[in-house]
């Protein structure tokens, strides 16, 4: 292996080391950061049932009740809504609860807004944004803003008077915490992408595949198979992240808490599927055994994928050569994630949902995106606009290695 591709993609971390990027990643990586503690709050939120606890939405927030009378008169707000018909034994202390940690939720969003916008301002007035990246920044601003419209439209699934009299524990729609979310994780993987793009000058990525092509070139091909590994398991992350909110939102974790079978089988198709639900696709976002179902065959599929992909990757040699060092710490970190969080999720299920351990699940969902997400951006150099960009000088210079007709062919080919 050569020297650059030993020395691979560097993140340069301050300015004096050469990047002049370096703060407006630094700040992008901080958001990123921020938006995932509101990731997890929001499952706390979920799982201990304090949703629905604030019936009202101000745009600019507020601050909490203080005193005795302003409790009172919140709680007796609450207590005009259908959740309170089925908690009518709530007390102050457990009404405080569940209502702080709404709130804390909603006030960590406005936090991450300010963090954005205030220093996006600062950067933007002293022109250190990159030339380019704009539309990417009003693109998160606009999603930013546009989530706390999205959270209120949630909540207000489980305010109505249509849900008066449910027999049923009452919860926000299933569809509307799945948009939610999935919102959420799409802020938080814009904005750990931008970052990655800022840390990683684009100009190494043509030196370390133009040494590939050079010196690797007949394993071209396995370096362009992982990363196309990478973007299909990464993807499968994705939908199963997006389908664990559909069993949250039924809360369908607290059936069928065995495993690997259910109800002793490997499919119950006679809880399946539930007549009464019209159209009849609604059982596979609504239905508890359907969802969990579903849920369980993605996730194992998602990480017998990742398995696979790093086994490959980090112990077959034809493809570990034209590995940098940050290709390979991603793949072993996306493994290593990958078991610690099936065996969250097993032991979730086993133990019928304990907070903390569902708390941990959805965390580690978005850490297990993230660490697909590095993976993908690390197999930037062999991706087709880099590839291409370099063109017939790569093949020139492989030639002039002493490579000869054969290495020159190989990554024409590639180029293909």
């Amino acid at each position: 292996m050569s020297a650059v591709l030993r020395k691979g993609l560097p993140a340069i971390a301050s300015v004096k080391a050469g990047n002049a990027n370096a703060a407006v990643a630094k700040w992008l990586l901080g958001c990123a950061g921020v938006v995932g503690g509101i990731v997890h709050v929001g499952g706390v939120t979920r799982l201990t049932k304090s949703g629905l606890s604030m019936t009202d939405w101000k745009p600019l927030g507020s601050l909490p009740p203080i005193t005795p009378d302003e409790w009172n008169t919140e709680f007796e707000r609450y207590k005009q809504f259908p959740e309170f018909e089925q908690r009518k034994s709530m007390t102050m202390e457990e009404f405080q609860f569940i209502y702080y940690w709404e709130w804390g939720h909603r006030m960590l969003g406005r936090f991450v807004g300010v963090c954005f916008a205030a220093p996006f301002a600062y950067f933007a007035v002293r022109r250190k944004i990159p030339q380019g990246y704009y539309p990417r920044m009003f693109t998160l601003l606009t999603m930013g803003g546009t989530q706390g419209l999205v959270g209120w439209w949630m909540v207000k699934s489980g305010l109505g008077e249509d849900r008066r009299g449910d027999r049923n524990e009452i919860r926000v729609s299933p569809y509307r915490l799945a948009s939610h979310l999935s919102m959420a994780f799409a802020t938080y993987s814009l904005l750990f992408w931008t970052g990655l793009d800022l840390l990683h000058p684009a100009s190494r990525l043509k030196a370390v595949a133009s040494d590939l092509m050079t010196n690797h070139a007949k394993y071209l091909k396995n370096a362009r198979m992982l990363r196309t590994g990478s973007i299909g398991v990464t993807v499968l992350t994705a939908l199963t992240a997006a389908s664990g909110a559909f069993v949250a939102g039924n809360d369908a974790g607290r059936a069928f808490n065995t495993f690997p079978l259910m109800d002793d089988q490997w499919m119950p198709l006679g809880e399946m599927v539930d007549e009464t639900l019209r159209p009849m696709y609604r059982n596979l976002f609504e239905n508890t055994a359907t969802v969990q179902w579903n849920h369980r065959v993605l996730a194992m599929s998602t990480a017998a994928s990742i398995f696979g992909l790093a086994g490959v990757g980090v112990l077959n040699p034809s493809f570990r050569r034209v590995l940098t060092p940050q290709a390979t710490k991603a793949l072993v970190a996306m493994g290593v994630t990958a078991a610690g969080q099936v065996t969250l999720g097993i032991s979730t299920l086993l133990m019928y949902v304990p907070v903390p351990l569902a708390a941990a699940h959805q965390l580690g969902s978005l850490v297990l995106l993230s660490t697909g997400l590095y993976a993908v951006h690390s197999f930037r150099y062999v991706s087709p606009v880099v590839l291409r960009s370099l063109g017939a000088n790569t093949a020139k210079a492989a030639a002039a290695v002493g490579n000869g007709r054969a290495g020159v062919a190989v990554a024409a080919k590639a180029l293909r």
